[in-house]
């Protein structure tokens, strides 16, 4: 499928944009995380939108200046979830799940990064014309946010790269597969799926993973078991990744690294100013991964007390970094 840039018309369908799936049973329960919590309700919706076939979940609400959020993996837009009352301050927030994850239906023709950032314009400028705003991303969706930038530069305020070493010249793919076991076994061809092929498995595999990249667990060199994620918060993410359909598209995000390094080789720097924000100890090996594609990197900060889950870990402090920026 060729990706031209388009017109509303041939991106979506404007009458998707506030009704929930009528019929699909797997998206039944899109507000289950948050259909009772009602501080929650008094800002922020959940709509959709329909992309080149793929309808697009998004979380917005708040007053300001728009600021689109976009998350990485294993999580959906929920991993903003604590970060949003406050950004919503001072920002119209807009918490997407990425084409294919979360509770966005349907599937693009690839997930390597220029492709989502693609559907990502179909629905910021196509279907909620977006003209401007600031980019906020973390892990494999800052790899979507850096080639939105790239491609749009016009378009994004101000950017915010959260703990992604990006692959490209400086860090080709197969050496970034060999920063952790999850990223060469999720870049396996069918073997994940095999593997991880019922809620239960599903269940096991995340949960386990979530400590070791949390603050002192054994990716940072320590010894945590605990997950940093409460019950509620690990049973919303379960919820979209027993569906098959996601699990797939969450693993595909790694099985297009290689794309990613090449696009990302050729792909325009990006000047606009950028907030750099990773776990604690991990700015100086992330940091080199993109002095030649983020040429105005004006602050970089270690997030206290976090490890990889930034926004959950220590949501005040990225909060405090986001709106501080954005505000200059």
């Amino acid at each position: 499928m060729a990706l031209g840039a388009g017109g509303a018309l041939a991106w979506g369908t404007p009458d998707d944009r506030t009704s929930p799936p009528a019929t699909s049973a797997t998206t039944a329960s899109y507000d289950a995380a948050t259909r009772h919590d009602t501080e929650f309700n008094k800002t922020f919706k959940h709509k959709f939108a329909k992309v080149r076939g793929v309808r697009m979940h998004y979380v917005t609400g708040g007053t300001g200046p728009a600021l689109v959020l976009l998350h990485g993996w294993p999580q959906s837009w929920y991993e903003w979830r604590k970060v949003m009352p406050a950004l919503a301050k001072n920002h119209t927030v807009y918490a997407l799940d990425l084409p294919g994850l979360g509770d966005s239906e349907g599937s693009p023709p690839s997930f390597d990064k220029k492709t989502l950032a693609r559907y990502v314009d179909g629905l910021l400028r196509d279907e909620l014309g977006l003209d401007k705003f600031d980019l906020v991303a973390h892990d494999l969706g800052a790899g979507v946010g850096f080639q939105y930038a790239s491609r749009f530069p016009d378009r994004v305020r101000s950017y915010v790269h959260m703990d992604y070493p990006l692959p490209g010249r400086e860090l080709p793919a197969a050496r970034y597969r060999s920063f952790s076991w999850h990223m060469a076994f999720n870049s396996q061809k069918k073997i994940p799926e095999r593997l991880v092929d019922n809620p239960g498995d599903v269940r096991e595999y995340l949960t386990g993973f979530y400590p070791q990249v949390a603050f002192g667990g054994s990716a940072f060199g320590g010894t945590r078991t605990t997950s940093p994620f409460t019950r509620a918060e690990t049973n919303e993410y379960l919820r979209t990744y027993r569906r098959p359909e996601v699990l797939r598209a969450g693993f595909e995000l790694y099985r297009t690294l290689d794309q990613d390094e090449r696009d990302n080789a050729a792909a325009r720097t990006v000047d606009t100013p950028t907030l750099l924000l990773t776990a604690t100890g991990s700015l100086a090996a992330t940091r080199p991964t993109l002095k030649s594609k983020l040429s105005d990197i004006r602050r970089a900060v270690e997030i206290p007390q976090s490890g990889h889950w930034l926004a959950e870990e220590n949501a005040r402090a990225v909060s405090d970094e986001i709106l501080a920026f954005t505000s200059k």
